[in-house]
């Protein structure tokens, strides 16, 4: 019968040396395996060294010309023919080391299924699994998702192990809600979960980013007899509360960790370290690393890492560095993160030669600088306005070590040069910005705008807002911003009013800074009314105004409305959440200066004693120049 179904499937060609060659298929499989028959595999054999190489059995070797036919053939008669020819028998060793083939996916499913319909063979947890890891990588989830259904109904059992290895397939998968699932079928019916097992859900969940439901799988692992958490569940329960941000949680669990017996590692004390310095807890957070040194636990790169960034958010510069150079004498080699948070730190602290020294250092410690660790720099250079040759030399440097530019280093640059007044150095940075293929970087050109608004070239700052609302399509709330506050400076309100209605009209909600560009416009103009009413519309469309806010509106009353509602306004903002600061109480002293209104002006300034306020030198100046020209109109008359 096979024959002649070969020839009925196959003689569609019209060419006779291929019909030819199909005749033969049978005739030549049979000579193909005629050797391998006669000269059968054993178990065992010896070696050229006269070593014996013992096979394992749950393993069997495939003749590669078995292998050859199902590449070809695929899976199907011929095939089949093989099999019967070489007379193994189908069992799961066989079906294990046929998946293992490099063939089609098609195949593989189709000989799967085909096994599976033999007599007196049924398809183990290990031919599933193995089924399962081809169908993964060939990313057909759905015959996957049937596969894992048919296993868990099936006769076969399954251990907490093989439970695990498929919870982890479907996990890589992104089948979470599936992965459920199978767990609690299988956990009924079939098998009761491990530790391991319970760890590689929660691992799951956590690289799915299902932090909450972690907590949930813990609860109910400590309600199974025989199943408590161990040091990789407790170092996955503290990962997910620190991510969470349920810091008291960490805590807690790593001190129950203790209690149980159970030894933290390096990756748990760097978690819970992060938390300490998250809470502010700096005194904790160092004390950990002494524990961690007491207890035999050497900390890591990420440790110190996690130390030295905590103390330099803190402000412990010193004690951050001094522990940096610790580390090298202890021989901890430090890595490009550790690093660039150090020059960072030392920046951002004033010390930018320590800086510039670190980064210099990087060769020396066997450490590539990176893209972030370059950009890290170029900020610590304008940040201490050091000569612009330097940044460019940096840029330079980075380039020649095969180090490209991102658009954040370019953002880095023109930021820079805008600040330190080099607009036209920023401007052909844009352009090779461009050349270089970069989107357009909203960052870039609102550094840009912003410039050229302060040296009123509102022309260019307005070309350069339509560039990038033509090439992105739209812009920025922050870019809007900056051309709102622009124009509301130049006198153009009903330019800054069309841009911030243009900015709803195209779904770009405004921000705090837009409303707060747009109020200061409208103060400018003297229209505090209209001010006030944004105020309130900014505040019934759930953008909540910051302390700039009210102290435009305070500035805005207090040169417009009058003292007495600048000093409602004032007081408003005593009894909100938004106290008032230094800028608040100068805008309020110099209403009550131009007012002439002395003794409120004295006890004004008492209280801005009391709160740690400097008074605004020039208003100060004029209070008392005020003061004296009173206290002079008295005696004048008397003389009189």
């Amino acid at each position: 019968m096979i024959p002649a179904q070969i020839g009925v499937r196959r003689t569609i060609s019209t060419f006779t040396h291929l019909g030819q060659r199909i005749k033969q298929t049978d005739s030549e499989i049979v000579k193909m395996f005629q050797h391998l028959v006669r000269n059968p595999v054993k178990e065992t054999e010896v070696a050229p060294l006269g070593c014996k190489i013992r096979r394992d059995p749950s393993v069997r070797l495939l003749d590669e010309r078995f292998v050859r036919i199902l590449k070809i053939f695929k899976w199907g008669s011929d095939a089949e023919k093989a099999l019967e020819v070489l007379k193994l028998k189908v069992d799961c060793r066989l079906v294990r080391e046929v998946l293992k083939v490099d063939v089609e996916i098609d195949t593989k499913v189709k000989f799967f299924k085909w096994a599976g319909k033999k007599r007196n063979y049924e398809h183990d947890a290990t031919t599933y699994i193995a089924l399962i890891y081809c169908l993964h990588e060939a990313g057909l989830v759905g015959e996957l998702w049937r596969t894992v259904q048919e296993m868990a109904r099936g006769p076969c059992l399954i251990s907490p192990s093989d439970l695990s290895k498929v919870v982890r397939v479907l996990g890589n998968a992104k089948m979470v809600n599936k992965a459920l699932s199978f767990f609690y079928y299988v956990k009924a019916r079939k098998c009761k979960p491990t530790s391991s097992t319970y760890n590689s859900l929660i691992m799951m969940l956590m690289q799915e980013g299902h932090h909450e439901k972690v907590h949930e799988l813990y609860n109910e692992m400590c309600n199974e007899r025989d199943c408590l958490p161990d040091s990789v569940t407790y170092c996955a329960l503290i990962s997910s509360f620190e991510k969470l941000g349920c810091h008291d949680s960490a805590i807690r669990l790593f001190k129950e960790m203790k209690e149980n017996g159970l030894f933290p590692n390096a990756k748990i004390y760097t978690t819970i370290l992060s938390v300490y310095f998250k809470m502010r807890k700096v005194d904790e957070g160092t004390g950990l690393i002494r524990e961690m040194k007491e207890s035999g636990c050497s900390p890591t790169v990420y440790t110190y890492t996690e130390l030295i960034k905590g103390l330099g958010n803190v402000g412990r510069v010193d004690e951050a560095y001094g522990i940096f150079l610790s580390m090298i004498k202890e021989q901890c080699k430090p890595d490009a993160v550790l690093l660039n948070n150090m020059i960072n730190i030392l920046g951002k602290a004033g010390r930018a030669s320590d800086a510039l020294k670190l980064f210099q250092m990087m060769e020396s410690l066997e450490c590539t600088p990176t893209v972030i660790t370059y950009n890290t720099v170029l900020k610590v250079l304008f940040e201490s306005r050091a000569p612009a040759l330097e940044s460019s030399s940096v840029l330079q440097k980075m380039k020649a070590n095969g180090i490209m530019p991102s658009a954040y280093t370019y953002s880095i640059l023109i930021d820079g040069f805008c600040k330190t007044n080099r607009v036209e150095k920023a401007l052909l940075l844009l352009e090779e910005m461009d050349e270089e293929g970069f989107p357009p970087s909203p960052a870039a050109y609102c550094s840009l705008i912003n410039a050229l608004g302060k040296a009123k070239r509102y022309d260019i700052a307005n070309e350069l807002f339509e560039e990038l609302k033509e090439n992105c399509g739209a812009s920025s709330a922050r870019v809007y911003a900056v051309m709102i506050k622009h124009f509301g400076k130049c006198g153009r309100l009903s330019e800054a009013v069309d841009l911030f209605n243009e900015m709803k009209r195209l779904g770009c909600s405004p921000d705090v800074y837009a409303y707060n560009a747009l109020m200061s416009g409208m103060v400018r103009s003297g229209m505090i009314d209209e001010a006030l009413t944004l105020l309130r519309t900014m505040e019934e469309n759930g953008c909540m105004p910051d302390l700039n806010s009210h102290n435009i509106i305070l500035n805005g009353l207090a040169r417009v409305g009058g003292p007495k509602r600048a000093v409602e306004m004032f007081m408003k903002m005593k009894n909100s959440k938004i106290k008032p600061d230094a800028v608040s109480y100068n805008t309020l002293l110099s209403c009550f200066s131009r007012a002439g209104m002395f003794e409120e002006a004295v006890r004004l300034m008492k209280e801005m004693a009391q709160n740690g306020f400097e008074y605004d030198l020039i208003t100060y100046s004029s209070i008392l120049e005020a003061m004296g020209k009173v206290d002079d109109e008295p005696l004048l008359a008397n003389t009189s």
